[in-house]
């Protein structure tokens, strides 16, 4: 495959005009000038008028959450005890597949290419619709064993943990996906289940993952029940790793960042869903070498474009840090590309194989179409990307150099039936 005479992001984040890029077996195996490519004769793309990077990774989504959109917007806290977790226990095999549908079209259309799922219920569904739809992602259980849970979703630790072990067997490694072990919340974990969860992911030599100190209530749960912060409970259980995925992450104490250097936790944030609850102090990670994502936290929180969560975490630093130190590159564009692509990629585990447009690396590529009113003129094409890039902007996108989306049509989906099944679902819930 031949993408000739682009625009590309370069793996430091500069632009470069007209490249053509190789692409075999999956990979990148060549970036050059425009005509000095090894000439292929199989399938090449007029890459004019396009500029070419890297596929976006949310760091952190909810699949089961699908069916939420616009019921969460000027709600009160806590809106998982109150809303999210009623509804998902009401889920059913049906509803897990449309909302998996639902949540591709909106990922593919949106140039995300990889994602982590936070887990929910009957994710075998969910797994056959990803692997269908060719992206990339991490997909895990909602992993808990509290007492007064809904019938429909009650389980014990050894349940909980079964369950993540059939859904590993039967699709980690399977296709582009992988599956993680998961915890929900520290709250909604017994002390048996955090370690049985710790202990499969090393097992098994994969992540664990787990909402973390994204409310003040989570962490004052963590100091009356153990008389310690939530990652400092988790390190003194031997429970922290390289290998552990912290969501959210909003407020930290100098000593639990600490525990996420030394143990080199990656951890995500996810700018509008975190707007009601904390600023993180994601200037200092960042200045200690902690992996820091983004992500959507799914539909429910304000769909699933990283292009508004950029803006939104741009702006929330300014405000925060950059406007009281009158610092305006506080966040520089450069850096927020860093952490939805490196940074993903470490939280996807693949740290040094995707999140960059570099030979050697796995093709998984956006194609965004720069020939339209909002995007040019521009004297700097990264600024753009982080200020004016909407979601209907990406034309198209390969994941391990597979095409999934070609001039807007999503080619590994039937997106109207999908829409249509949509369209009928919400005529119903108006009736």
């Amino acid at each position: 495959m031949l993408i000739t005479d682009t625009t590309i992001v370069n793996a430091q984040y500069v632009i470069e005009q007209h490249r053509d890029i190789r692409i075999q077996d999956g990979k990148i195996q060549e970036i050059a000038e425009h005509g000095k490519c090894m000439q292929t004769d199989t399938d090449t793309v007029n890459g004019r008028d396009l500029l070419f990077m890297p596929g976006l990774i949310d760091s952190h989504m909810h699949t089961g959450q699908q069916l939420l959109r616009g019921q969460v917007l000027d709600e009160l806290p806590m809106i998982w005890t109150r809303i999210m977790l009623p509804f998902e226990s009401t889920l059913t095999p049906e509803k897990m597949r449309f909302s998996a549908e639902l949540a591709a079209l909106e990922m593919i259309h949106a140039g995300t290419a990889g994602f982590v799922d936070a887990g929910s219920y009957y994710m075998e569904e969910a797994a056959e619709v990803y692997r269908q739809s060719g992206l990339r992602g991490a997909l895990s259980y909602s992993t808990m064993d509290q007492k007064g849970l809904p019938e429909s979703i009650a389980d014990t630790a050894k349940g909980a943990l079964e369950k993540t072990d059939a859904l590993y067997d039967g699709f980690h490694r399977q296709g582009n996906l992988k599956v993680y072990y998961s915890l929900r919340a520290l709250m909604s974990c017994s002390v048996e289940l955090m370690e049985g969860a710790a202990a499969r992911a090393q097992e098994r030599d994969t992540m664990l993952q787990a909402h973390m100190n994204e409310y003040a209530g989570e962490v004052n749960f963590a100091l009356e029940r153990y008389g310690m912060r939530p990652y400092e409970f988790l390190a003194n259980r031997g429970i922290l790793s390289s290998q552990f995925l912290g969501a959210h992450s909003l407020m930290l104490s100098e000593k639990e960042t600490e525990l996420l250097q030394e143990y080199e936790v990656k951890i995500c944030h996810c700018p509008f869903s975190n707007c009601a609850k904390a600023v993180p102090n994601t200037p200092a990670y960042l200045n200690r070498g902690i992996s820091v994502g983004l992500g959507t936290d799914g539909t429910a929180h304000g769909g699933m474009s990283l292009w508004n969560e950029m803006k939104i975490f741009r702006s929330v630093m300014n405000v925060r840090y950059g406007a009281p130190a009158a610092e305006p590159r506080i966040m520089p564009a450069e850096t927020i590309l860093q952490m939805v692509l490196e940074g993903g990629a470490a939280a996807l585990n693949e740290a040094g194989s995707i999140g960059k447009l570099e030979t050697g690396y796995r093709a998984d590529l956006i194609g965004i179409s720069l020939n339209q009113p909002h995007l040019l003129p521009s004297r700097n094409l990264i600024h753009t990307l982080v200020e004016s890039v909407n979601a209907n902007d990406v034309t198209h996108m390969m994941v391990d150099g597979k095409w999934i989306m070609k001039n807007r049509e999503i080619l590994t989906l039937d997106e109207e039936r999908i829409l249509y099944q949509a369209r009928n679902w919400m005529r119903k819930g108006e009736e």
